[in-house]
């Protein structure tokens, strides 16, 4: 590894990893120290499934999947390390101290939104839609804001669930999402180009959601999805 990118590590941990990792084991400990508890639903990312060298185009992504920590470190993807190394203290810590958890993995949340302002996500969809950036050239995974809220109470409160469960709707790359954009706002002009920031490409592939379904989440289309920008 080199000086810089031992400098990019060493600030990303500091900022985003230490963090997660260390959030996410506190949390855990607390909970360790109330006899009651005995199940923790987590809210992680797909970034901390699908973030590997398996990635190739048409392949489908299940819950068996884990992403590679140092892929991660050499596509600087310091988020989707984030999650992957929580998600494995997450799993050493209860394995250790008797406690249940289970993991949800939402891909790109869009939706209704409940604060006056926009998040990362929902900002997205809104320069989108003011054409004021273009799409980034990446097959996203998306899924509403309420299907992940409806997974995390139906994961906590139904004793079959257990493991790991991918939250996705659907993966649809830019061309997709801009015609149904279109077909909800026909009034605005959408840039046609796409980003040339290639940093930010997945290939076309899918993230199968059939536990979930299984566990009994009934997926929003993305369709009819709201984009969330409206009631900002």
């Amino acid at each position: 590894m080199n000086s810089n990118l031992d400098n990019q590590v060493a600030s990303s941990w500091a900022e985003l990893l230490e963090p997660a990792v260390r959030g996410t084991v506190n949390v855990l400990r607390s909970c360790a120290k109330v006899s009651s508890i005995k199940k923790v639903v987590i809210t992680s990312s797909v970034a901390a499934v699908s973030n590997n060298r398996e990635l190739k185009e048409d392949v489908v992504i299940d819950e068996s999947w884990f992403s590679d920590p140092s892929y991660c470190e050499e596509q600087k993807s310091w988020y989707a390390l984030s999650k992957t190394l929580a998600e494995d203290a997450a799993w050493k810590f209860t394995k250790e101290h008797g406690i249940e958890i289970i993991t949800i993995y939402p891909g790109f949340v869009v939706g209704p939104i409940l604060q006056p302002s926009i998040n990362l996500n929902i900002e997205l969809i809104l320069n989108l839609v003011n054409g004021a950036r273009a799409f980034p050239n990446a097959t996203l995974r998306w899924v509403d804001v309420r299907d992940v809220g409806d997974a995390l109470i139906i994961a906590f409160e139904i004793p079959s669930a257990s493991g790991r469960y991918c939250l996705v709707e659907r993966s649809a790359h830019a061309p997709q999402v801009i015609k149904i954009l279109r077909g909800h706002y026909p009034t605005y002009k959408f840039l046609d180009k796409l980003s040339d920031n290639t940093n930010l490409f997945y290939p076309a592939h899918t993230i199968s959601n059939e536990k979930a379904k299984n566990l009994g989440v009934q997926f929003i289309p993305l369709e009819a999805i709201q984009s969330g920008f409206e009631n900002v």
